[in-house]
């Protein structure tokens, strides 16, 4: 592990100015920055400790919507009563990520910029990752790739975004408030994380030195009929080969609006508004929740050891469709 110098800012301005030196990372909870630094796969010069920032609120704003603060933790967010009640797809999507213990430490900001849990990224041993030392190539394309991408991948990179929480914000239309050395500006979720083009190495949108302050949600719309489904190797402690975030609005049994977002299948949250379209205006029925599932896919270019995962998210998709239209703003979640 190489040396660095550490940084306890008094305030988000000061963070900012820290983090203009090269090599400043900020560090919240560093459930997943320490471990990278650990490996050698992040080299900060500094790290700028923002942990003790007044930034861990979660309180509703004018309008209606919510704020959350970037370092409250994903057990606070989850827990929350304002989030449970009005936002339960959010809660489930927390609590189905990592360990109680993990979401104890890790704030809602590091979760959004977490990075893939490719082996060949982890792993020095391996010299060709794109994202790690970019132009080395990518070992996965001919490796061992059952999790990676079916979806918006690149002849670059394969690997996908392990967020649970990132698939119900996309899901919610969550807004992510970042603050930097221009001032403060506002980024849509569906446009906070990059897929991998010919640059894989920058995972979102933000520029550097810029500090995430927080996650804005509009006003509820999904209170009742939301599910968050996770299918993963083990049911515990294990990333998604596929999940699910569903959020319906009825009317009966006739669907008013519909959101359906897509974890594990690439590098960022997937969501395909024709499917959301084509369930809208009618009865969720299983053939229209199949038809939403083959929109959802469409375009999908899986690799040899993960072309299963078409069936399974179409599978998944149509079951969390089921599942959403029965609820009835229940937080609780399922994982399979």
């Amino acid at each position: 592990m190489n040396q660095f110098s550490y940084e306890r800012p008094a305030s988000i301005d000061d963070a900012i100015r820290l983090a203009q030196r090269t090599g400043s990372r900020f560090i919240g909870g560093g459930t997943n920055l320490l471990d990278l630094v650990k490996a050698g796969i992040e080299q900060p010069v500094t790290l700028v400790d923002v942990s003790r920032l007044p930034l861990a609120g979660i309180a509703e704003v004018s309008g209606g919507g919510l704020r959350i603060g970037a370092m409250a933790s994903n057990a606070d967010a989850a827990n929350h009563p304002l989030v449970r009640t009005r936002y339960p797809l959010l809660s489930q999507a927390l609590l189905a990520g990592a360990s109680a213990q993990l979401r104890n430490m890790a704030t809602v900001g590091g979760n959004l910029l977490q990075r893939t849990r490719c082996h060949y990224f982890y792993d020095t041993g391996f010299a060709h990752c794109n994202k790690r030392e970019p132009g080395s190539g990518c070992a996965a394309r001919d490796g061992v790739h059952r999790t990676h991408a079916i979806l918006g991948a690149s002849e670059q990179c394969i690997a996908v975004n392990p967020s649970d929480m990132s698939v119900a914000l996309a899901a919610l239309d969550a807004v992510v408030v970042a603050r930097g050395p221009s001032g403060e500006r506002r980024i849509a979720l569906a446009d906070f994380h990059r897929l991998p083009g010919d640059m894989p190495q920058r995972d979102t949108t933000l520029e550097p030195g810029e500090l995430i302050v927080a996650v804005d949600l509009p006003p509820p719309r999904f209170t009742r009929h939301a599910y968050y489904l996770k299918v993963r190797d083990r049911a515990s402690y294990a990333f998604a080969l596929v999940s699910v975030a569903v959020a319906l609005d009825l009317s009966g049994d006739t669907v008013r609006e519909a959101r359906l977002a897509l974890g594990g299948v690439a590098h960022k949250p997937w969501r395909v508004p024709a499917a959301e379209q084509a369930l809208a205006g009618k009865p969720l029925t299983d053939a229209g929740a199949q038809e939403a599932a083959r929109l959802a896919l469409e375009g999908a270019q899986p690799r040899r050891q993960n072309a299963f995962k078409v069936e399974l998210a179409q599978r998944a998709i149509a079951r969390a469709l089921r599942a959403a239209a029965t609820m009835n703003g229940s937080p609780a979640g399922a994982m399979a």
